[in-house]
């Protein structure tokens, strides 16, 4: 399935009008990530293994600056280091994004090793 989210092309699976999918579908379950491997908005890592025909490659460090996070409550689509400073909220609608999301980062984003 593929939705328009304001001005975003996002695909999934079963996907709402504020990106929940099949899989997370809470109140606060409103972001879509950006895929290095197609440039592609996905509501979550479960649903571009189910739809897209090629493994996942998460979002490398050294496009860091470039935005891969998206608010389905207002549309703004921000960087990483925008959706962690922010202590779960959308930095422009403060939209409750949900806080169990930063625990699967590494399905998505290359992190810093320590």
């Amino acid at each position: 399935m593929e939705r328009m989210i304001h001005t975003v092309r996002v695909r999934g699976q079963a996907i709402d009008e504020q990106t929940r999918c099949q899989h997370y579908h809470s109140e606060r379950d409103i972001i879509a990530l950006r895929f290095a491997c197609c440039d592609t908005y996905y509501p979550c890592h479960l649903c571009h293994d189910e739809t897209a025909d090629h493994p996942a490659v998460v979002w490398p460090q050294a496009r860091a600056h470039e935005p891969a996070i998206l608010c389905g409550a207002c549309g703004w689509t921000m960087t990483l280091a925008d959706y962690l400073a922010h202590d779960s909220t959308c930095p422009r609608c403060t939209s409750p994004f949900n806080p169990g999301c930063k625990s699967h980062l590494h399905l998505y984003f290359e992190l810093p090793t320590s």
